[in-house]
């Protein structure tokens, strides 16, 4: 790193720094680093690369007026429920930002790419009360326009003061940037989905079905989740702003368990499969299993990564269900829930029952996380591709085992399906 360049860093870190947007732990080797010397071991330093982005349109956000075509989209907090600030992502562009707010484009994006376009984003707050939320005023109504909103709209925010704040980064939610409390809002005219439009009218339509009516009538999942998040679905008096972090894992359990309703009655797999996809530096192995429903996802974090930032091990987490499935919230967090909707999509198409187990290592050049569209994409477009077909489940495991880095007795010691499925014997180990 040159010495211009580094003093120009240290100039625009510490001013980052005093706004919260870049925070660096007391103690770290980011002090000593600067974003030069990769001292934290990844490839590159997640702090510059926030820096890169937030200095791109720092100056274009710079204000107490922001004019910009929104995705469209919202974002409903969760401190301090049911008290929440709501209020719309706002982009210091015209033209067509639909790509910034729809995850399912995102599969293929570097994460310089998704970060560019997310911490542009600027969050307006509303505080309201998500349980009375109909006595919210005008900013609310245009909020939920927003969301219901197909295309892309032209808003004006004005605040009371210029933006400001740490970025957002969260394993559940996609990443945004600074925020500020909004004085007026402006909102085009928005144009409604057909689909959501009619749920959004009938007040007698439970949320449930009506999630699910609209994932068949072809809706995606990311405008699904917007417009839940704004109460738009349910028995009239009982429709209620839903925090996005919340909303996005209800969508997809309630997707999910619609699904499997279907696919654990389904005609058993014949063959054992193996799915294979690197994508952000995670490897992804998907096993698919001829037996009954049973289902599990494994992720190991590298030492650098998002979630182990600062360890020296590497460190496995699991949850997993059977037939019945699960009544507790799974610890794992809402990947959990994105992973088995894509699974089971695969499932209904084909038109079978199978067990599943996902293998996943996240790697140091997983630097940031993107939020849990991440999880169930990159499972959906792994189920896309075409899988190795194996004759036995030890066939399967020695291909998982060519591909990981981690050996399989240790993924086996960390697994509930296949601890079982090894340890039982069954009727077919008699014919």
């Amino acid at each position: 790193m040159s010495n211009s360049y580094q003093g120009n860093f240290d100039v625009h870190f510490g001013a980052l720094r005093a706004e919260g947007a870049l925070q660096v732990p007391k103690g770290s080797a980011c002090v000593l680093c600067k974003g030069s010397r990769n001292l934290c071991g990844k490839d590159r330093c997640p702090l510059m690369v926030k820096f890169y982005s937030r200095s791109k349109t720092r100056r274009m956000i710079d204000t107490l007026d922001l004019a910009g075509m929104s995705p469209p989209g919202i974002f409903v907090g969760r401190y301090g429920y049911p008290k929440v600030e709501i209020g719309p992502l706002v982009p210091p562009i015209m033209g067509d930002t639909a790509m910034m707010d729809t995850p399912e484009l995102w599969v293929g994006k570097s994460i310089e790419e998704i970060v560019d376009f997310r911490f542009s984003l600027v969050r307006g707050k509303h505080r309201i009360d998500a349980f009375n939320f109909e006595k919210g005023g005008r900013i609310v109504d245009l909020t939920r326009d927003l969301a219901l909103s197909n295309n892309p709209l032209e808003v004006e925010a004005k605040f009371l003061k210029k933006p400001s704040g740490r970025m957002i980064l969260d394993d559940e939610v996609q990443p945004f940037g600074p925020s500020a409390w909004l004085r007026d809002l402006s909102v085009g005219n928005p144009k409604y989905d057909q689909h959501v439009e009619k749920a959004y009218y009938d007040k007698d339509l439970k949320a449930t079905q009506a999630v699910r009516e609209l994932y068949r009538d072809g809706v995606m999942i990311s405008k699904i989740q917007k417009a839940f998040s704004v109460g738009a679905f349910g028995i009239g008096k009982n429709r209620r702003f839903v925090p996005t972090r919340w909303t996005i894992t209800a969508v997809d359990d309630i997707l999910g368990k619609g699904l499997l309703k279907d696919t654990r009655y389904n005609p058993l797999l014949d063959e054992w499969r193996v799915y294979d996809w690197y994508q952000l530096d995670n490897r992804w192995s998907i096993l698919l299993m001829p037996t009954s429903w049973r289902y599990e996802l494994i992720e190991a974090w590298y030492p650098n990564t998002a979630w182990n930032p600062m360890g020296r091990e590497v460190e496995i987490l699991s949850d997993h269900e059977f037939f019945k499935g699960r009544k507790e919230y799974a610890p794992i967090g809402g990947c959990y829930y994105a992973a088995r909707l894509a699974i089971n999509e695969l499932l209904m198409k084909e038109g079978k029952q199978a067990g599943a187990i996902i293998f996943r290592e996240a790697h140091p050049g997983y630097i940031m996380p993107v939020g849990v569209w991440n999880v169930r994409e990159n499972v959906r477009a792994a189920l896309m591709t075409e899988p190795h077909r194996f004759e036995t489940l030890q066939q399967a495991l020695a291909h998982i085992s060519g591909r990981m880095e981690i050996p399989m007795e240790t993924w086996i010691a960390h697994s509930g399906i296949l601890r079982d499925f090894l340890s039982q014997r069954r009727i077919d180990d008699y014919v």
